[in-house]
């Protein structure tokens, strides 16, 4: 026998890749029940529901991510970014069967993103007929509810340009987003989708970009095809979710010559957390603030702020060209674990 690995080593791989995948859809399901569990009393079997869409989002999501993170770690992220992120976390404020088609389309994407890649024809027209499928699942699932009468989403509910703030302050967007859903990331995460933005333009991942102008366009117009307008936001959720993931491979394995992007990840933190700080301590008096929303816009500037000092850790660290990938891969994972595990427990807690 004569190259590659020997079998041994190929069993070790997978056998470590099976451990891997099973213990995060574990800490999926356990993280979704204590999101969800104080909430079971009052919605019944509802609650069931989205503890399972919130696992198998997740487990969808880090399976997509695959493709493109390299780090185990960057997809475990991605996943959780989608299925416990604030645009699947508040659907809960619609009926539970709009969170169970939000939670396939991660799944509905893996045919497309895993399908032999080739130069000849059938496999150019393939993948993008194969990357439809979720725009048709989302069509006919409507078409369906229509039918039979079952209004999962109400028809009118649809992205607006004001809830593009949840980027800046998720949960204040979640505590007031009456018929709309907030949108966006947490704080820390915010930092490496623009490091997960820069990478893919530079890769020149025109499908990838495609995908999400297309869904994220018709999430801000009207109603088509009984489609409510909102629910066409999972897909973009997707795939910010998963180049979150890529901006954090990006963030643990960037090098001396990347430091002006981490610059300017740092730059956008400080103006988000600036932007929050203002809110929080009443500045701008024009806008009638209650005591509450100051609370929120307080978090969100602390956890930009925190998102500026994992970065700026990150930056010296590359201007004296030092690696230490493992340091690197810790902070970011602490403080991303932190702002998703008490962000996630309020938007529950606010929208059910």
């Amino acid at each position: 026998m004569s190259g590659g690995d020997p079998p041994q080593a190929d069993g070790k791989k997978m056998f470590k890749r099976a451990v891997s995948f099973l213990s995060a859809s574990l800490l999926y399901v356990i993280f979704a029940a204590y999101l969800f569990w104080p909430h079971l009393k009052k919605n019944g079997y509802e609650g069931y529901i989205f503890i399972f869409s919130a696992a198998a989002a997740s487990v969808g999501c880090l399976l997509l991510s695959r493709r493109w993170t390299a780090n185990f770690l960057g997809s475990f992220f991605a996943g959780a970014l989608y299925g416990f992120g604030p645009f699947m976390l508040g659907l809960g404020r619609f009926h539970p069967s709009a969170s169970l088609l939000a939670a396939a389309v991660p799944w509905l994407f893996l045919p497309a993103a895993f399908a032999p890649a080739g130069k000849k024809r059938f496999f150019k027209i393939a993948i993008p007929v194969l990357s439809g499928l979720p725009y048709l699942a989302i069509i006919i699932f409507f078409q369906l509810a229509s039918h039979y009468h079952l209004f999962a989403v109400p028809i009118e509910a649809s992205i607006q340009p004001a809830d593009l703030t949840g980027f800046i302050w998720p949960l204040a967007a979640a505590e007031s987003g009456g018929g709309g859903n907030p949108i966006g990331l947490y704080h820390i995460a915010n930092a490496i989708l623009f490091i997960g933005l820069v990478m893919m333009i530079k890769a020149r991942r025109v499908g990838i970009m495609v995908i999400f102008a297309v869904a994220a366009v018709a999430s801000f117009c009207p109603a088509v095809l009984n489609v409510s307008p909102v629910m066409w936001f999972s897909i973009p959720s997707v795939v910010i979710a998963i180049l979150a993931g890529a901006g954090f491979d990006g963030l643990v394995l960037a090098g001396y010559s990347d430091r002006r992007w981490v610059l300017a990840a740092i730059f956008l933190s400080g103006l988000f957390s600036m932007a929050a700080f203002l809110f929080a301590a009443g500045y701008f008096q024009a806008a009638v603030i209650s005591a509450e929303f100051k609370t929120l816009f307080a978090f969100s500037s602390r956890f930009h702020l925190l998102a500026v000092l994992v970065l700026l850790v990150i930056y010296f660290l590359l201007r004296s060209q030092i690696r230490l990938t493992l340091v690197r891969r810790l902070l970011i994972s602490a403080a991303l674990a932190i702002d998703i595990f008490f962000a996630a427990r309020y938007i529950v807690d606010s929208v059910m």
